[in-house]
């Protein structure tokens, strides 16, 4: 009987992949804190693990022809549409990042991200005991 390891592991894999484009968002925001007019990004966690687990990007449309656009350019490949946080204060340049907010999301993320990691390694653990039989 073979394995199926998308069966075996879960979400898992998935999560890793929407956590790692999250934190990647989020550290973009953090280098742009004094950047005039820059608006923080983040994404959906829960549309794009739902995205990732479907196979299906975000805003994707079915073409017909080639001459067709693309629905989401910004997306960049992330699985879930990009959002744009709104301002806690204004500020005179116009840059919506609030440095406190981000670093906690960050931290929020990377907790959940290794809390995944180890998920995974734990799934991973029990295949190669179920392999030995053990």
């Amino acid at each position: 009987m073979p394995i199926n390891f998308d069966s075996a592991i879960g979400i898992h894999a998935d999560a890793l992949r929407v956590r790692s484009q999250r934190a990647e968002l989020l550290a973009t925001n953090m280098a742009n804190a004094d950047t005039p007019n820059y608006k923080a990004q983040d994404i959906d966690f829960r549309e794009a693990l739902n995205n990732a687990m479907t196979g299906s990007a975000p805003g994707q449309l079915n073409t017909t022809n080639q001459k067709h656009y693309s629905t989401n350019p910004e997306s960049n490949g992330l699985m879930g549409p990009i959002q744009y946080r709104v301002a806690t204060q204004d500020s005179l340049d116009g840059n919506s990042v609030d440095e406190e907010v981000e670093q906690a999301q960050f931290m929020q993320n990377a907790v959940q991200y290794q809390a995944s990691l180890q998920f995974l390694g734990g799934k991973f653990n029990s295949l190669t005991r179920a392999l030995k039989g053990e």
